[in-house]
């Protein structure tokens, strides 16, 4: 599955992590916040509300260790070729102690510049390319995605480079929030072929899922392997999922299919915002401005926008929220309208954009109602 920057949660699980951490005499010149070494520090927190947050990530499968690294810094782009030395050795600034690719081939994403990216592509022609191109000159679609910063050729390859949502936070939270009914394109489940790769799959997680034919046939389709997938989270319900988060002082937790109620998912949001209202207040309101510039926005009129994500970070100072993962949106066949909204068949191009948003505003804002209600206190770190 392909995605775009800064935080590739769709579909990885903890076997898919891609770790590289690179030894650099430079450490301290880190021009970029790409993944720091979180040293597990809380100073100034308060222990009760740290301990009831790692306790429940603990909870929630992941290791108990306040040693890993702080936070995400890039949206682990599954690339269609690992970076070349040119992209990691020519011109570019030292490489952060512990560094972290999330997911994609190792190697496949350097630093360029002081808050900004760089990923190898196959051409400058690349899908992904061409909708940064358009969207950063959509006078609305541009407010809502990180800046597109060009294509590069060096030595016969292309590079894109992009604005590192991370940059300018301190030792920050962060959650990636895949938006829509489905992750995957038409022309991924066109193919109608029966395969028993898919249907061992399906058994392994769910063993009751197969119907008595399938079960006989011990095959199915990719398509009918996809909807399985998406139905065992919120995805098809609410119109998003939570994939994967990073709270300050634990480790990722980035297996997250069992979150798929209205109240798991309540739980699992305030107990990332830990308690701070103000920033679930922030969510919500940025959340809103991003709907409306959508709405707007000629790109969003003219192309289906599939396997998406809300990015959403912050620190004890702001909040940044950005739409990421543009790998899958193409142009609309001729005479197709789409809103974003509408339950998805073949054909019509639907992928639920909007709705998703739509719900996570609405949960947002229960998640609001219920933090005035609670006696629950907010971190001392996290007021504003």
């Amino acid at each position: 599955m392909t995605s775009s920057i800064f935080l590739t949660m769709a579909g990885w699980t903890s076997d898919k992590f891609r770790l590289s951490c690179l030894e650099n005499q430079g450490l301290k010149r880190t021009l970029l916040k790409m993944l720091i070494l979180d040293n597990g520090n809380s100073k100034n927190g308060n222990i009760e509300t740290d301990r009831t947050a790692t306790e429940y990530l603990v909870e929630q499968g992941a290791p108990n260790n306040k040693s890993l690294l702080s936070f995400f810094a890039i949206n682990a782009l599954e690339l269609s070729a690992p970076a070349s030395p040119v992209l990691l050795e020519h011109n570019a600034p030292a490489i952060p102690s512990g560094w972290l690719q999330l997911s994609g081939h190792p190697k496949s994403i350097a630093p360029a510049a002081h808050g900004s990216v760089r990923k190898r592509i196959s051409d400058p022609d690349d899908a992904e390319v061409a909708a940064y191109r358009k969207l950063s000159v959509d006078s609305h679609a541009s407010k809502v995605v990180p800046k597109f910063l060009g294509v590069h050729q060096l030595n016969g390859e292309h590079f894109i480079e992009l604005q590192d949502l991370l940059n300018g936070f301190h030792d920050p939270n962060v959650m990636d929030i895949k938006i829509g009914f489905r992750t995957f394109s038409e022309n991924e489940v066109s193919n109608t072929t029966l395969r028993e790769d898919l249907y061992s799959k399906m058994v392994a997680i769910d063993p009751s899922a197969p119907t008595a034919e399938e079960h006989q046939q011990k095959a199915i389709t990719k398509l009918r392997y996809m909807l399985f997938r998406e139905n065992m989270s919120s995805s098809s319900e609410k119109g998003f999922r939570i994939e994967a988060l990073k709270m300050r002082g634990s480790s990722p937790v980035t297996d997250m299919k069992k979150v798929k109620t209205g109240q798991e998912i309540q739980a699992t949001i305030s107990n990332f915002v830990n308690g701070r209202k103000s920033v679930v207040k922030d969510m919500t309101k940025r959340l809103k401005q991003m709907r409306t510039l959508i709405e707007k926005s000629e790109f969003f009129q003219r192309h289906q926008v599939v396997g998406s994500s809300i990015f959403i970070v912050y620190d004890d100072h702001k909040v940044g929220v950005w739409l990421i993962d543009f790998a899958k949106s193409l142009p609309l066949p001729e005479g197709v309208r789409v809103d974003h909204r509408r339950r998805w068949t073949v054909g019509n191009c639907e992928e639920g954009l909007l709705f998703g948003v739509d719900e996570l505003i609405r949960t947002l804002e229960e998640v609001h109602r219920s933090l005035q209600q609670s006696p629950y206190p907010a971190s001392k770190r996290g007021r504003r």
